[in-house]
């Protein structure tokens, strides 16, 4: 499991560099607002991204995790992820894929 590195895009841009998805997750920092977790499938398949929900209770609701699917030779934007959703007990967000060959991730704040 690695912690993805945080990269901002700012007026003047992001060429944004992509790690290779985990095949036992991938963290996020959540430290900050606005973050977004940028998902590359250059599979033959589609990938089922996961993201933990921490505190799943909410005016009496439970939520439940965050389920996103990226088709296949496809990209998504995921988010924004939400620290008082997702943040664990070290401010990160836990992050699932159903398979990792092909994928990669950013994880990106505006």
């Amino acid at each position: 499991m690695a912690v993805l590195s945080l990269q901002s895009i700012t007026a003047a841009g992001l060429a944004a560099t992509y790690s290779t998805a985990a095949g036992g997750g991938d963290k996020i920092p959540l430290g900050a607002s606005n973050i977004f977790l940028h998902v590359k499938n250059g599979g033959a398949s589609p990938v089922t991204v996961t993201i933990t929900t921490q505190s799943n209770q909410v005016k009496g609701l439970t939520l439940p995790d965050r389920i996103v699917t990226v088709a296949n030779a496809t990209d998504k934007f995921i988010g924004p992820i939400d620290s008082s959703l997702h943040a664990d007990i070290n401010q990160q967000a836990s992050v699932g894929y159903s398979a990792v060959t092909s994928v990669t991730v950013a994880a990106l704040r505006i």
